[in-house]
């Protein structure tokens, strides 16, 4: 039954695992910004790949690039939504986030002694104003590109070894 799944219920299943498994690298690290981070990622191609495998051990007569990467995209564009929502709702509910990043830029500013106190001040205020927009729009491209990257070489492997088989 589990490979009867269709993609799209297998992306709105990695993707809640993933957003699980961030809620939980948040409680127990207290950010994100650690390497636990990419079990999500792990997350993220397996569901793919599960996805492509699936489509390839399927009885389904056209098995061309086309064919395969959008059996993919269906799985990993429902992540890529999920997630990006999880990101967007995350930082309007936890606005230490965007202060814990002021406190960083203020540092990284100060550190490189280029700008005065009130440059500062005022590139650390608009960092804040387009904190939760930069780092949904951030999280929208890195899962994107990296849905699609992973869904074109997996798609091309197995059209090449279908090829290779004579199927």
């Amino acid at each position: 039954m589990i490979n009867k799944l269709s993609p799209t219920i297998k992306g709105l299943i990695a993707g809640i695992l993933m957003v699980l498994i961030s809620i939980g690298i948040y409680l127990a690290k207290g950010n994100f910004d650690n390497n636990l981070q990419y079990i999500t990622y792990a997350v993220y191609v397996a569901a793919i790949l599960w996805t492509l495998i699936d489509f390839k051990n399927s009885t389904a007569e056209n098995k061309s690039f086309k064919e395969y990467f959008s059996t993919g995209f269906r799985c990993f564009i429902v992540i890529a939504f999920i997630m990006v929502l999880f990101t967007f709702i995350f930082t309007k509910v936890d606005p230490s986030l965007k202060e814990q990043m002021a406190v960083n830029y203020r540092a990284d500013l100060t550190a490189k002694g280029n700008y005065t106190g009130v440059e500062i001040d005022g590139m650390v205020q608009k960092a804040k104003e387009y904190f939760n927009i930069m780092l949904t729009s951030s999280a929208i491209f890195g899962y994107l590109v990296i849905g699609a990257m992973v869904t074109v070489v997996a798609s091309l492997f197995f059209v090449k070894q279908n090829q290779s088989r004579g199927i």
